[in-house]
């Protein structure tokens, strides 16, 4: 995510073809004896990549839920730009984790229009942000839940104290257009959610438009039927990573390496951005060959009205406002948003303390594309690092213990950063980008924790670096510099 942590980077600077079918109908049966190696029963065992263990946040409590595990979320949309008006039909196939008298869910106050859960007729309410649905479900015997709804599109509140923030969730734009960004929640605003990074689903999602008008959102396209545009995710993808987009825009495409296809999604006036986002085959074949392959079928970015970015899964979502900000700086956010869908996306966290672990190796993998493209040096980049994270551990205290009111603060992006530097240096070249590479490749679309990921750094470098990590995640000062590891180690 680009909002606040585009201050560190200032500072820092200074120094599938065609359309496919339908998603397989929901069983008749779901308590029949055929079951999958997941314990998925029946056709639901086509998503079983779905399947996740989620956890109550310790920061965001009042968003997500661990009673429900979302396998796949089959969302039918259609925006009237003249009305402001969003239609949407969402089938969810869920698991449930434990015997419970109703599903509840994140979604805004749209209204309902119907609801069913394995066809039959159920009673659904609204309110605070909430989606109760009356219906005794039983652990692990999954159901189809069925949620037709409209409404006017409203944000939801951005718990931060940043100067730059501004709404979560879908929102409207002068011409009658909608985009989203919505980190850490805000996915519940355009569709009946999980809306919490430890519940991850497959989507397959169908936006209809006006004539002129293009829908667009994340996953891998697969096609345009009328004014339908269709998309899918058949790897798992965090509520906050998905995005939609409906506008005027313009479409240009290209390749990227091992024949990726790219999309780019620009307005009239966007057009002068177009220069930076063609850098992306060379910026995804850079990440390539220091962190292993790209993670998914398909790449791009879509252009939208705000002064921040995204690193939404597959087709980041940036900011035209920040793109105004100059070629160089543009260029070095794309390139954070693209680093996120090795860390971050393909690996993501478990739950919202740890953001360190995206912000940290995104803002560090920027700092490395600065070395080696815009000629930073390493004296510059050690020096910097270490006066910001004495800046933002100050003013924030340390990364590892983020405080609600101020997500996204700077330091889980600089102080996380600092800390990979330092692993850096510890272990040179070679063993830092072989640990760097086994930790997307080896844990590929999996929810990780700072545990799991000392443990692996542990593991794969033969050596205890946990009080170096815990320094550097609990410290409220700079930890001391350290050297290299003494030969042997």
């Amino acid at each position: 995510m680009r909002h606040r942590y585009g201050v560190a980077v200032l500072a820092l600077a200074a120094l599938l073809a065609g359309c496919t079918a339908d998603p397989p109908a929901p069983p008749a049966d779901p308590t029949g004896p055929s079951a999958s190696p997941a314990g998925l029963p029946g056709p639901y065992a086509a998503w079983a990549a779905g399947r996740s263990t989620p956890v109550v946040d310790p920061l965001y409590p009042q968003h997500g839920t661990d009673a429900v595990d979302v396998l796949h979320y089959g969302l039918d949309l259609s925006w009237s730009p003249t009305k402001r008006t969003l239609t949407g039909t969402a089938t969810l196939h869920i698991r449930p984790v434990r015997d419970a008298a109703a599903v509840t869910l994140d979604f805004k106050p749209y209204a309902l229009d119907g609801v069913t859960v394995d066809g039959a007729a159920a009673q659904g309410t609204v309110t605070a942000e909430k989606l109760v649905v009356d219906t005794p479900v039983k652990a692990a015997v999954p159901v189809t839940l069925v949620v037709r709804y409209h409404g006017k599109p409203s944000t939801t509140g951005f718990p931060t104290k940043r100067g730059d923030a501004h709404p979560l969730g879908l929102t409207v734009d002068a011409e009658g257009g909608i985009w989203t960004m919505q980190e850490p929640f805000g996915a519940f605003t355009w569709y009946p959610a999980n809306d919490h990074p430890s519940d991850e689903a497959l989507y397959d999602i169908a936006v209809t438009v006006p004539k002129g008008w293009s829908g667009i959102a994340s996953g891998t396209p697969v096609g345009q039927q009328g004014n339908t545009f269709r998309y899918r995710s058949t790897v798992p993808v965090a509520s906050y990573l998905t995005t939609l987009a409906v506008g005027r825009y313009k479409k240009a495409t290209a390749t990227g390496p091992r024949g990726i296809p790219i999309t780019y999604w620009y307005r009239s006036g966007d057009a002068k951005h177009l220069p930076v986002l063609k850098k992306t085959p060379q910026m995804l074949d850079w990440m390539e060959r220091k962190f292993g392959p790209y993670p998914f079928d398909s790449a791009g970015a879509v252009l939208v009205d705000s002064p921040s970015a995204m690193e939404t899964q597959q087709l980041t979502t940036l900011g035209s406002g920040m793109a105004e900000r100059g070629e160089r700086s543009f260029h070095l956010n794309t390139l954070h948003e693209y680093a996120h869908q090795w860390f971050g996306d393909a690996v993501t966290l478990t739950d919202w303390r740890d953001m360190w672990l995206n912000e940290g190796w995104a803002l560090y993998v920027q700092k490395l594309y600065e070395q080696d493209r815009f000629g930073l040096t390493d004296a510059e980049l050690v020096r910097a690092s270490r006066e910001l994270d004495g800046v933002y551990r100050k003013q924030y205290g340390p990364p590892g213990d983020p405080k609600p009111a101020e997500f996204g603060a700077t330091n889980v992006y600089t102080c996380g950063a600092a800390m990979l530097r330092q692993l850096h240096q510890a272990l040179g070249d070679g063993r830092f980008f072989d640990l760097a590479r086994g930790w997307v490749q080896e844990n590929l679309h999996t929810q990780q924790t700072r545990a799991s990921f000392t443990a692996y750094v542990n593991e794969k470098t033969g050596h205890d670096f946990t009080p170096l990590i815990d320094a550097w995640l609990d410290s409220p000062t700079t930890p001391p510099e350290t050297g290299p590891l003494p030969a042997g180690q």
